[in-house]
């Protein structure tokens, strides 16, 4: 699964792309059966909502998670962008599972 990563009005950090690749590569076990060709890829963006904000939920992250045939998308907000990703990867890992019953 290759992993894409991108930064929005914030910058993506080395320790963050770090968290990024191990939170969200933790479900390619989930793809394994769809990646035999390389076919799967996924697309993170993480940003601030606003510039000028401090409080509140200002962290966004997005996963666009490309499989044969079917796109399946999740998104979150929240006042840490880490905080984000997990909710993120957890919405993922139910989108995954309804993918792979059908």
């Amino acid at each position: 699964m290759k992993i894409h990563i991108k930064g929005t009005q914030l910058e993506v950090t080395p320790a963050l792309k770090e968290y990024i690749e191990e939170k969200i590569g933790s479900l390619e076990k989930l793809v394994a059966r769809y990646d035999a060709e390389g076919a799967v890829e996924i697309w993170i963006e993480v940003g601030r909502t606003t510039a000028h904000h401090h409080k509140g939920d200002v962290f966004r992250a997005e996963a666009d998670l490309r499989l044969p045939g079917k796109v399946l998308r999740a998104e979150d907000e929240d006042v840490d962008v880490r905080i984000a990703i997990d909710r993120v990867r957890d919405k993922l890992k139910r989108e995954i599972e309804k993918y792979k019953e059908k």
